[in-house]
């Protein structure tokens, strides 16, 4: 079996980067758009099982100008969220990259917001990020994107559908310390990191919630 990776490609222009909150947003609404439309088009559907029968890593690099433009004309979706701008691509081989991509940076994601984000609403997908934990937004977009792969995988048709209706949307927020610990010990999705770069092995990142993952959970 080939082992493959999912790229992300934010586009961060010099004069105009997006904020950190709409980024994350971005990559996590990415992943289940994806999904879908590999369930649905029967499109990149060999590449995807490849993908998640292994460890469903993810790679973000970004891109601008002309990099961008390259990166829009292969095969993918491209989802923007306010500021943000992210194309997801299927799966490729970890040792294969297209060129276009391969060429592109990991490093340079280090964006900012500008304001506190909003409080999620109860229906909404959130995914609650590890306030003791540092990491660079393009470290953080991954993350995002595993905890709303976890979210897919716990839907049922009628949840999915309404996911859909929303066309994917995600919340990504910071949680504060005490918040933190009662959703990791409550019973929701952790994801946790494999320690390829940055973080330690095993740490926690990332808390799934959704309305149809907390059929059982304690309220937190």
């Amino acid at each position: 079996m080939t082992e493959r990776v999912l790229p992300l490609v934010v586009r961060i222009e010099r004069a105009a980067p997006p904020r950190r909150t709409d980024a994350l947003e971005a990559a996590a609404t990415a992943v289940p758009r994806l999904l879908d439309h590999a369930e649905n088009a029967d499109e990149w559907g060999e590449e995807i099982a490849e993908w998640q029968d292994g460890r469903i890593r993810k790679v973000v690099r970004r891109a601008r100008g002309a990099e961008w433009r390259r990166a829009l004309a292969l095969p993918g979706i491209t989802v923007t969220v306010r500021t943000a701008e992210v194309r997801v691509h299927p799966p490729v081989p970890l040792d294969d990259w297209p060129r276009d991509l391969a060429r592109l940076q990991v490093s340079g994601t280090d964006l900012a917001d500008d304001a506190v984000p909003p409080e999620p609403d109860p229906d909404d997908v959130v995914l609650w990020v590890n306030p003791r934990l540092t990491m660079t937004a393009g470290k953080a977009m991954a993350q995002a994107g595993h905890g709303a792969q976890f979210a897919w995988w716990g839907a049922g048709e009628a949840d999915r559908a309404a996911w859909r209706g929303r066309g994917f949307a995600v919340r990504v927020r910071t949680a504060g310390p005490d918040r933190w610990d009662a959703l990791a010990g409550s019973g929701l999705p952790v994801v946790r990191d494999a320690g390829f770069t940055e973080i330690e092995p095993g740490s926690a990142t990332v808390v799934a919630d959704a309305p149809w993952l907390r059929a059982g959970v304690p309220e937190v």
